[in-house]
C-alpha cells in the first residue's frame, strides 16, 4: 500500500490529487502525519479528494491509527490515516 507523507506545509489540493490518484489505481492509500498542522492539511485533502471520487459512485472512508516512528534518531508518534473506497 502506498504511503503519502503530509506536512503542515502541504497544499490540500495537491494532497487531494495524490490521494485520488492512488485510490483510483490501488483502492486505498495511507497518509502519515506528525503534528496538528499536518493532520489538518491531510483532513482537508481527504475532504477534497472525496469530491473527486464521488462522481464515480464510490465513497471514501478514513481509518486513523497511531504509529511510533523514528525521525532523526527520535521516536515520534504519528497519526496514520488509511483512506479506502467503501
Amino acid at each position: 500500500m502506498k504511503l503519502l507523507k503530509v506536512s503542515s506545509n502541504s497544499i490540500p489540493n495537491s494532497v487531494a490529487g495524490a490521494i485520488a490518484g492512488v485510490v483510483r489505481a490501488e483502492g486505498k492509500v495511507q497518509i502519515q502525519t506528525i503534528g496538528a498542522g499536518a493532520l489538518n492539511q491531510s483532513i482537508k485533502g481527504i475532504a477534497i479528494a472525496r469530491g473527486y471520487i464521488a462522481p464515480t459512485g464510490q465513497e471514501l472512508v478514513c481509518i486513523p491509527f497511531f504509529k511510533d516512528i523514528e525521525v532523526n534518531g527520535e521516536i515520534k508518534t504519528a497519526i496514520v490515516l488509511t483512506v479506502e473506497v467503501k
